[in-house]
């Protein structure tokens, strides 16, 4: 005889410090659990005050706020009858802790709190956290007395136990606690636990979604069971988007996922298991069953509650399904396009503004908008009136409802290209095409006269004027030139995106999206507060490669032709004299290498620790086939001189949506200095000893393969012969 469970999971778009948001966002997520009858609800981590309040974990406002909220929820009506489990923190003896708080009928069942905290990439959890060191073991927690008056509790267990219900056991994993070695879920499986619970704060990276999906689906293959993972989705208020992703498998199969990226703010998925399959599943794996057999028990919270319905007969089990997981230009596609959306809604703005070159990144970032008005219409005309909320108040029309992204991006997207007399005419109609394809409000200018005007001013005050390399300028006088009027773009910039809107009409300003990708970060080939300084940047943590394969995808996507016309040009800043009407100057000539090396170079740096040394002791292996030992220490040091030269320049790295591991972000993914001694001298030299060592190496073999090919011919050759 079966005994069927229903068992709901929510994505959530939570904003840090937005209690109102959150607390509504968490009652539409368990009213639709309740709606697909589900008698367990399971939200993201820290779902309640959001997970990036960050140094606000300091302050004793965003617990009692917390707590605040959750008595909300304790006295909701929809909250009955329904095993409902939340993120929130929790202070415990003067000990902050990231915690899961159970509840059911206005009665706290469970605090569970974080073991395993993460503290790699763009997580800093013990900055603010402690993680839970009494493995199987509770304490008596003192609840707040706003919340004992509620539930007539003075004292709830709080640390690592297990919830036991009439028909089953759950037990809880908090994020990090599913990706270290050693799982909890392993150790709670062996002592009869058969739901668990995660609630997580994952965010995205490029070719990583199946991560969290493979995890889940090895937990319960492994030690059978239901595993229900519940993700954050959205920006809420960093450089990272939650991907969502949230999930559940029985005994190695997803049987249900919501979707990676999307415009909703609260998705929730369900699916009916039966205990029983579990149950046999386990029984089938003697290993397992006889590990339990002795294995240390965890303390049970007992509940009177079943989470299975009375009559379950007729309740359909939910079945495996495949997962489709998205391609990495389908990632560019949806990801930043929601960051952007996100960003938008909440900071009161009217639209963005972008200076448009022609070229790779700048392109690509316009094509990001343009997915993102793309899928804002097929929000709207899914029946989103959230999202048809938030657009009315973006474009302060009250009546309006977008019905085709190129309309909309004429109203919500200017974009300009700045001409110069270095510029090409054909970037200029690239830019132009561009922005009649996808519809956005296009201006061009020439900044030509402010330049000549600063210039003006430099050499009234010294009696000098300078000159570009080609005109007879020296190095320095040749960068400045190019400098000055990529600063000045920047500062036109600002004043387009401040004053457009009033040209037009509207209230409000722009925001200026910046279009510096990865790569040119890394190698510190931009102009320190020029027009890659910007408000935000949708590009930043993508590579050159990567932008290219996107816009490749977008050219069919969006139906875009001139794509195949920026794609196949030179990059190029356009910042030195043209010849004869052409563009010389190029972006890899300037940097002194190419984007492929530069991808490498980044992931060797962040990926693989390498310093200098390490790095070109992999690389005279990996890049023999095309590099001598000499080329490949001439390339490495330059590379490292460049990073250190121009290093402090991410100090004021626009905010990026952050995708690729190799991000040199220093503001929060990428802890280095920014100030360093360039010459690299003893990293430097032992690269030298190395390719000595090398040399003589290879001297020696070629050596000895001479002697030896002169002492062979000096004896006779004899026959082999080969048996068979």
């Amino acid at each position: 005889m079966g005994r069927k469970v229903t068992i709901a999971t929510a994505t959530l778009n939570q904003w840090a410090l937005d209690f109102d948001g959150n607390r509504e966002r968490i009652l539409e997520s368990i009213l639709e659990a309740r709606e697909m009858g589900a008698t367990l609800r399971t939200g993201p981590e820290l779902e309640i005050c959001g997970y990036s309040c960050e140094d606000h974990f300091y302050e004793s406002d965003t617990f009692l706020h917390s707590w605040e909220v959750l008595l909300e929820l304790l006295t909701a009506p929809l909250c009955k009858d329904i095993l409902i489990d939340v993120g929130m923190p929790v202070m415990h003896k003067n000990v902050a802790y990231n915690c899961r708080v159970v509840f059911l009928n206005q009665k706290i069942i469970l605090i569970r709190p974080k073991m395993y905290l993460c503290n790699d990439g763009n997580y800093r959890e013990s900055r603010w956290f402690s993680g839970w060191q009494k493995h199987r073991e509770t304490e008596e927690y003192y609840l707040p007395r706003m919340i004992s008056s509620v539930t007539g509790q003075s004292v709830v267990p709080f640390g690592d136990a297990v919830i036991a219900t009439r028909d089953t056991c759950l037990g809880f994993e908090i994020c990090e606690e599913l990706w270290v070695p050693q799982n909890p879920h392993i150790a709670m499986c062996l002592d009869g636990v058969e739901i668990f619970c995660n609630g997580s704060g994952s965010y995205t990276e490029l070719r990583k979604a199946y991560i969290a999906f493979d995890l889940v689906k090895s937990a319960t293959l492994k030690c059978g069971g239901c595993y229900v993972f519940s993700n954050l989705r959205g920006g809420d208020g960093q450089r990272v988007y939650f991907n969502g992703g949230s999930c559940i498998a029985v005994n190695g199969d997803i049987v249900n996922y919501c979707q990676q990226f999307s415009l909703q703010d609260v998705e929730v998925i369900a699916a009916t298991i039966d205990l029983e399959d579990i149950r046999a599943y386990r029984n089938g794996i003697r290993s397992l069953t006889h590990l339990a057999a002795s294995a240390p028990s965890y303390p049970r919270v007992n509940i009177d509650y079943s989470l299975c319905p009375q009559f379950d007969t007729m309740l359909p089990v939910s079945v495996p399904v495949a997962v489709q997981y998205l391609t990495p230009e389908e990632e560019i596609e949806k990801g930043p396009a929601c960051w952007l959306w996100d960003y938008l809604r909440r900071c009161g703005q009217g639209g963005y503004f972008l200076p448009l070159s022609g070229g790779v990144d700048s392109s690509s970032t316009a094509l990001i908008v343009y997915s993102m008005c793309s899928m804002i219409v097929a929000a709207v005309q899914a029946g989103d009136t959230k999202v048809l909320s938030d657009v009315r108040r973006i474009v302060a029309d009250g009546e309006y409802v977008p019905t085709h992204a190129t309309e909309l991006c004429k109203r919500m997207f200017v974009t300009c290209y700045m001409a110069s007399e270095n510029s090409s005419k054909e970037t200029k109609n690239y830019a132009a095409l561009l922005a009649s394809q996808i519809g956005s409000y296009h201006m061009v200018i020439s900044i030509d006269r402010v330049v000549s005007a600063v210039l003006e001013i430099f050499s009234t005050a010294t009696g000098l004027f300078p000159k570009f390399a080609a005109k007879g300028g020296c190095p320095r006088q040749n960068i400045a030139l190019q400098n000055i009027q990529a600063r000045l773009r920047m500062v036109l910039s600002y004043l387009f995106a401040q004053l457009m809107l009033w040209v037009r009409g509207r209230p409000g300003g722009l925001l200026v999206l910046g279009s510096a990708n990865v790569d040119e970060a890394l190698r510190g080939y931009m102009t320190k507060y020029d027009c890659s300084s910007a408000d935000i940047n949708p590009i930043g943590g993508i590579s050159k490669n990567d932008l290219r394969s996107f816009l490749k995808h977008a050219k069919e996507k969006f139906n875009v032709p001139i794509i195949n016309d920026i794609l196949r040009a030179q990059p190029t800043a356009e910042l030195e004299p043209l010849t004869d009407g052409k563009i010389i100057q190029t972006d890899e000539a300037d940097m002194g290498m190419t984007y492929d090396e530069l991808s490498v170079f980044g992931k060797l740096r962040k990926q693989h620790k390498c310093g200098p040394y390490s790095m070109y002791c992999k690389l005279v292996q990996t890049w023999s086939s095309w590099c001598t030992p000499k080329e490949v220490s001439e390339k490495v040091k330059h590379f490292f001189r460049c990073y250190a030269i121009n290093r402090h320049k991410m100090t004021i790295l626009t905010p990026s949506y952050h995708t690729e591991s190799y991000s040199p972000d220093d503001n929060r993914f990428d802890h280095r200095p920014f100030l360093y001694r360039a010459n690299w001298s003893w990293q430097f030299r032992a690269i030298d000893k190395q390719l000595e060592c090398l040399t003589n190496m290879k001297k020696s073999n070629s050596d000895s393969l001479r002697t030896g090919n002169a002492k062979s011919e000096a004896v006779p050759r004899q026959r082999v012969g080969i048996h068979v």
